[in-house]
């Protein structure tokens, strides 16, 4: 896997430009903040955001993927300013979970979620070296 940032291009927080990878595809469905009972675990952003990633981490596991496999996210957030307003907090559980990994990613407001109290919906596409 390779990083790719362009000559002369601030160096990105929180996210890579783009990634060049060659292996196995893995994708995830979009993962919201529930546990493995479809219940939400909180009706905090933050703590929605780290079971998305744990339940992101476990689908991948099943493929035999790691955190560092991860090549994009695609994220849908119900509020911007609260998502904003998170990023202390989610940035810190990004660390523990994921480490110093950060692949391609964009994050978008959207009116709802299909499960009226989720906050966040991530989707997830990592690529197992050969």
């Amino acid at each position: 896997m390779k990083r790719l940032q362009p000559p002369n291009w601030p160096r990105p927080k929180g996210y890579s430009n783009g990634i060049v990878a060659e292996g196995k595809l893995v994708f995830t469905a979009g993962q919201i903040g529930w546990d493995e009972n479809e219940h939400l675990v909180s009706d905090d952003f933050s703590e929605q955001f780290e079971q998305v990633l744990r339940n992101t981490l476990a689908v991948l596991a099943e493929a035999g993927a790691e955190p560092e496999h991860i090549v994009r996210m695609t994220g849908f957030v119900t509020d911007k300013a609260e998502y904003l307003g998170s990023l202390r907090a989610i940035g810190a559980i990004w660390k523990q979970l994921i480490g110093p990994h950060y692949p391609v990613m964009a994050f978008v407001e959207v009116s709802a979620l299909i499960e009226d109290r989720a906050k966040v919906e991530i989707e997830t596409t990592a690529v197992i070296p050969h």
